[in-house]
């Protein structure tokens, strides 16, 4: 059966497509990044009888889940990859002109040579946890803003600054209620929530951020997989017998949770039993504090996918704790 390579350049309004043909010739065709415009997408892929594609996109925002979503349960293999890597091929084929047609192909192409993993789509308990989840960053980001706008107002804007942070202070807390109330509306989520909470140095609203991203652990073949999504792994820089970089985060990842793991490393390396023996190990081999900082968020994505994996607590035994 011949297997047709679909690249899809997704914007908030409109995807621009192109379909790689068996023959390498390419289709174009620009849609609406709405449920019409996936059903004209559907229709479009029939008139070519393109039953075997095999879809690819980058993940751009959160523009993307739903045209992901849709042609996934349509049967379709899709693949959403980080945009870095189309960045990278683009540079490899030396190519001069960027635009939304331009990238289109672009992607189909990549997807054509190198044939990326397909992509799981989350359940829908998932996908609403993940959106609360950032609704809540969202707020408490907009909420110390104003706090720091209050201390340099003038009188004229004082009350007004104020009555907003009220506001925000009971829309965060009502948030909170939703997100703890979400997740024990659905057994699997409150068993997984139950075991990271066994983690000391994880607290509740890290628990919550971990579920929304790292509940369904199949997406991921091991815990360095899972470190990586966030942009966790190690980054080394090394050139002949002279050049020797520091080792850093290689920041190809999500940078959400890379921010909402920082505060929890810094608990765990400071308040825990497991996190000082840790702190204690890489200072004794002259690692330095940031260094340090950043081995301990790896290492709690890589114990908090552990538990959820075996479905077992947090043992302190296999930490030296």
């Amino acid at each position: 059966m011949s297997l047709f390579h679909l690249g899809i350049d997704v914007a908030k309004a409109k995807l621009d497509c192109a379909l790689r043909l068996p023959n390498g010739k390419f289709r174009s065709k620009v849609i609406a990044n709405s449920n019409a415009g996936f059903a004209q997408l559907t229709d479009w892929l029939a008139s070519y009888q393109a039953t075997s594609v095999h879809v690819c996109m980058e993940a751009t925002g959160i523009y993307w889940e739903d045209v992901a979503q849709c042609l996934a349960t349509a049967g379709l293999t899709v693949s959403v990859v980080n945009p870095a890597q189309i960045k990278a091929y683009a540079a490899s084929r030396l190519t001069r002109s960027k635009t939304d047609a331009v990238d289109a192909r672009l992607i189909a192409d990549f997807c054509a040579e190198r044939r990326p993993e397909s992509w799981q789509a989350p359940s829908q308990e998932e996908i609403a946890l993940r959106a609360l989840v950032l609704r809540l960053e969202a707020l408490q980001t907009m909420r110390t803003q104003e706090s720091n706008r209050l201390g340099v107002s003038r009188d004229a804007v004082h009350d007004d600054i104020q009555q907003h942070l009220d506001w925000l202070d009971n829309a965060i807390k009502q948030l909170i209620k939703n997100i703890n109330e979400h997740i024990d509306k659905y057994p699997d989520l409150k068993q997984k929530r139950d075991l990271l909470d066994s983690i000391p140095g994880i607290g509740e609203r890290t628990s919550a951020i971990i579920l929304a991203f790292y509940a369904n652990t199949d997406r991921f073949a091991n815990g360095r997989q899972a470190a990586a999504f966030a942009g966790l792994d190690p980054r080394q820089y090394e050139s002949g017998s002279s050049v020797r970089g520091r080792p850093r985060l290689s920041k190809v990842g999500h940078a959400f949770l890379r921010k909402a793991l920082y505060m929890p490393a810094m608990v765990t390396l400071y308040k825990t039993a497991w996190g000082k023996r840790f702190k204690e190990r890489l200072t004794s081999t002259g690692k330095p504090p940031k260094l340090i900082i950043g081995a301990m968020m790896r290492k709690l994505v890589h114990v908090a996918f552990g538990v959820l994996k075996s479905g077992k607590s947090f043992n302190p035994v296999l930490h030296d704790a």
